[in-house]
């Protein structure tokens, strides 16, 4: 098991969660191949994108629905600050994980975070477990809980 992945479970069960693991047998670093691979609707994956706030350098975390896209004025209006494309170095380096398997859980350093309300509209979304090929299952009031994510709108 990846160290990040032993993250994400650790995180879960931490949490009291059963830190159950779905390993899928295709790739999931898209939210279509994620929601392909689980049978489940496209806006049922929790997207984790990363921006860089530009006055802090810090990573900031947007957990969206599958379908949606972040828009950059209103996320940047949701920081309260500018916010800029976070490259490879810096998602690795704040959160512990690669493009295409970020968690929303389990990051190496504190992070702040947001979530799109069009995920609290299922029972059940699906995670990125720290690995391309690794997903999970959370309700979501459990994903806000673990994320520390505060509801808000930033996709357009």
């Amino acid at each position: 098991m990846s160290k990040s992945l032993k993250r994400v479970v650790a995180a879960l069960q931490a949490a009291g969660l059963d830190g159950t693991v779905l390993e899928m047998g295709t790739e999931t670093r898209t939210a279509q191949q994620a929601a392909d691979a689980a049978g489940c609707a496209l806006d049922q994956i929790a997207k984790s994108i990363i921006f860089r706030d530009e006055g802090s350098g810090a990573a900031v975390l947007f957990l969206t629905a599958g379908g949606n896209q972040v828009d950059a004025a209103k996320a940047s209006a949701v920081a309260g600050a500018p916010l800029g494309k976070a490259d490879a170095t810096l998602i690795r380096a704040q959160t512990g994980f690669a493009i295409g398997g970020v968690s929303p859980v389990g990051h190496l350093t504190p992070i702040r975070a947001w979530c799109d309300p069009r995920l609290m509209a299922f029972d059940t979304v699906y995670g990125a477990a720290g690995t391309p090929r690794h997903i999970f299952p959370i309700a979501p009031p459990e994903l806000l809980r673990l994320s520390g994510a505060v509801l808000a709108d930033f996709t357009g």
